[in-house]
């Protein structure tokens, strides 16, 4: 008599992704925005999505965060097909959305808009207010468990650099629950300096168990903390990529156009030719 076989484990199962997109297009009468795009989010993960501008990144961003819907394809929320039907309803489902623009009001401190339009009160009927103290508190704790230690949370967040208001807000996003965490280039219009610290707090963010989405044109940054990479071209998926799958040259390379890149080059140095010979 032979012995049953031992049943697989939990190592065995395929880690079902926080969201998935299959296939999906997004179309503005008969312009196709985005077609056959697929991608993963998984728990601890970073997958970065790059392109160059035109790339259909936007459009990608607002299909996730709710903003647009999808007409073709799948969008799976926790391994559910969804339509989302609004931003608010991606923020129900655990999805934040922090963009360039980050939507803070500059002259209010920083507590007041880690709590924008999610603000705790104390009391009741004509006593009711703010609970600022609570707000004030939370916040100092909230950031330092993030590894961000500010000055002072009455300051007003238009007086932080950006690298510093980036890092509120993706600790905002993670402090209000969020399971996926995606990011409109948020390196976009920083130095080197600012740039490597909000890419600590990305890894940060990652680490606390969240699935990050890094929206980049640059692919040296997307290569130092991302885990998967989708690259855009013209609304269409031009390469999809695992960290062990791609050196950063080679993705350089797919990002730049890689054989336009070549073919371009060999056009300037035609253009340009042999200089005058240099005379004794």
């Amino acid at each position: 008599m032979t012995a049953p076989q031992a049943q697989g484990g939990p190592q065995d199962t395929v880690r079902q992704p926080l969201v998935e997109l299959d296939d999906v297009a997004k179309f503005y009468g008969n312009i196709k925005a985005l077609e056959g795009v697929s991608l993963e989010v998984h728990a601890g993960e970073i997958s970065c999505v790059l392109g160059d501008n035109g790339a259909g990144k936007s459009t990608l961003i607002k299909i996730i965060a709710g903003l647009h819907r999808h007409d073709a394809g799948r969008f799976l929320v926790d391994g559910e097909e969804t339509t989302l039907a609004n931003p608010r309803d991606a923020l129900e489902r655990g999805i934040a959305t922090v963009y360039q623009d980050l939507a803070v009001v500059p002259l209010m401190p920083v507590w007041r808009n880690f709590f924008l339009g999610s603000e705790p009160t104390t009391g009741a009927g004509p006593f009711k207010r703010l609970d600022v103290r609570l707000m004030r508190e939370t916040t100092r704790s909230a950031l330092l468990r993030m590894g961000i230690d500010l000055r002072d949370v009455d300051q007003p967040i238009g007086t932080l650099s950006g690298g510093e208001r980036q890092c509120v807000a993706i600790a905002r996003a993670v402090h209000f629950g969020a399971k996926v965490l995606v990011l409109d280039e948020p390196t976009a219009a920083l130095g080197v300096k600012q740039s490597g610290v909000v890419l600590k707090y990305i890894a940060a963010a990652r680490d606390a168990g969240l699935g990050v989405v890094l929206i980049t044109h640059n692919p040296h940054h997307a290569y130092l903390v991302g885990d998967r990479f989708v690259l855009l071209k013209r609304g269409v998926m031009a390469g999809s990529h695992t960290k062990d799958s791609i050196t950063l040259d080679e993705l350089t390379r797919q990002m730049a156009g890689g054989s336009e890149l070549e073919e371009l080059s060999h056009e300037l140095e035609r253009a340009t030719g042999p200089g005058p010979a240099d005379t004794v």
